[in-house]
């Protein structure tokens, strides 16, 4: 077994994910997380930004933090997203949900 000395903020998530349905569609959001930012509360969180899948002629950008850390009963933890994509093709969407789990808090 190999054992690691890092910080708890030596870290990123990775999250598999849809958004939320608009104009009759949604698109597939693959995501991986910015390092851990320390925030005001002595918890973290996340930045990230990217683009969802390319789907019905056309894709949408987003740009959001994290909530803070959620632990889990194994030790590791999530977070929880909430954020809309910028308007393109006259609509948005919301993604929203955890993010997949890390070691520590």
């Amino acid at each position: 077994m190999v054992t690691y000395n890092q910080s708890p903020l030596d870290h990123n998530h990775g999250s598999v994910t849809h958004t939320s349905c608009s104009h009759g569609h949604a698109h597939q959001c693959l995501d991986i997380t910015g390092p851990a930012v320390t925030s005001p509360d002595g918890g973290h969180v996340h930045y990230s930004e990217s683009w969802v899948m390319y789907e019905q002629g056309h894709s949408h950008y987003y740009k959001s933090s994290s909530g803070p850390a959620l632990p889990l009963p194994n030790g590791w933890h999530v977070h929880d997203w909430d954020f809309y994509t910028t308007i393109n093709d006259g609509h948005c969407h919301r993604v929203s949900g955890p993010d997949m789990p890390a070691p520590g808090i």
